[in-house]
């Protein structure tokens, strides 16, 4: 027992976890002195006691669960579906020169063309709401999704595709015992980097498209009003969210696939 609680203690107490503290402490310490310079009012650039006072006024009312669900429930389905495209189409670019050929230039005429630029033509044809703001989602994520699989697939060693072929493995063996396996890096940086394309999508199809609830949603209304301390409280969330999300999902994906099977070099 006593051995449990010394590993849980010194889990949490970690020299990654306290250099991270320090960090966040940092930035806290330079906006409060900043806040308090008296730069700009404080009714622009809030302490962190008037953010807190925000905060807790959101909670307490409930209005920011609905705000945080809302956002995640969009960023979720925007990047499932751009997942369930790009994949196929990155793994299909990678093996058949033919695909990349005929793909290849779409990609890189649409690929710089910014999400936030389409809200209007999707305004026009489908209203405000909920699907402007997912296909906003969908556009952002798909390009670094797409390009990172192919590029996956791409850097694949030849040898290793001789020799699946020369042992007599069809393609649905070779696909899983080598092809996946070897892309995998590629494929979780293109997660990675999709899903933070994704909320920036996702704040700035709030922002415009007219969505009901949303964190980008309450930070247009505290705009409105002149409440810096919702607007702040609704961009320490996003952090936040994003945080966990790396800790909690991205990381724990690195440890049971790539770092396991020795294909990374973790640090400390």
């Amino acid at each position: 027992m006593g051995h449990a609680e010394n590993m849980t203690f010194s889990g949490i107490f970690s020299g990654r976890t306290l250099r991270g503290a320090a960090g966040v402490l940092t930035f806290v310490a330079i906006w409060e002195i900043f806040a308090r310079s008296g730069i700009f009012p404080q009714s622009l650039t809030p302490p962190i006691s008037a953010i807190l006072t925000a905060a807790y006024y959101l909670l307490f009312n409930g209005k920011i669960v609905f705000h945080i669900v809302f956002t995640i429930m969009r960023v979720i389905v925007g990047l499932a579906i751009a997942c369930a495209i790009a994949v196929p189409l990155g793994f299909a670019m990678g093996r058949s020169k033919r695909a990349a050929t005929i793909f290849e230039p779409a990609l890189s005429t649409l690929m710089p063309i910014p999400s936030l630029a389409w809200i209007p033509f999707f305004i026009l044809f489908l209203g405000l709401g909920n699907i402007t703001t997912i296909l906003v989602v969908v556009y952002a994520a798909f390009f670094p999704m797409v390009y990172n699989v192919w590029r996956g697939v791409q850097s694949i060693n030849p040898v290793w595709l001789r020799a699946g072929l020369s042992m007599g493995s069809n393609s649905r063996t070779m696909f899983w015992r080598i092809i996946f396996p070897a892309s995998l890096p590629f494929i979780i940086t293109g997660l990675r980097t999709a899903y933070g394309r994704a909320w920036m999508a996702v704040i700035g199809g709030e922002l415009l498209a007219g969505t009901d609830w949303g964190l980008g949603r309450l930070i247009f209304e505290a705009k409105e009003w002149l409440n810096t301390g919702a607007m702040m409280t609704a961009i320490a969330i996003i952090g936040v969210i994003a945080l966990i999300s790396e800790r909690a999902i991205f990381e724990t994906i690195d440890r049971r696939t790539i770092a396991r099977w020795g294909m990374v070099r973790s640090a400390d």
